[in-house]
């Protein structure tokens, strides 16, 4: 015969391993370390300047 289980303590872990996936999924969509997000920034500033520098003054 089989161990009586607890629907709750089921139910709960059920959602609690679906929260976890999400979080999962969320952390390599959107998880980026400080260091990341400001070698980024830094690339699209100099991206930025070297475009500036390269832009004629037809006045």
């Amino acid at each position: 015969m089989s161990r009586p289980v607890s629907l709750s303590k089921v139910r709960k872990a059920r959602a609690k391993a679906a929260a976890r996936k999400r979080a999962d999924a969320n952390a390599v969509a959107f998880g980026r370390t400080k260091a990341e997000k400001a070698r980024d920034r830094a690339e699209a500033e100099a991206a930025a300047q070297k475009l500036d520098q390269h832009r004629r003054d037809d006045r």
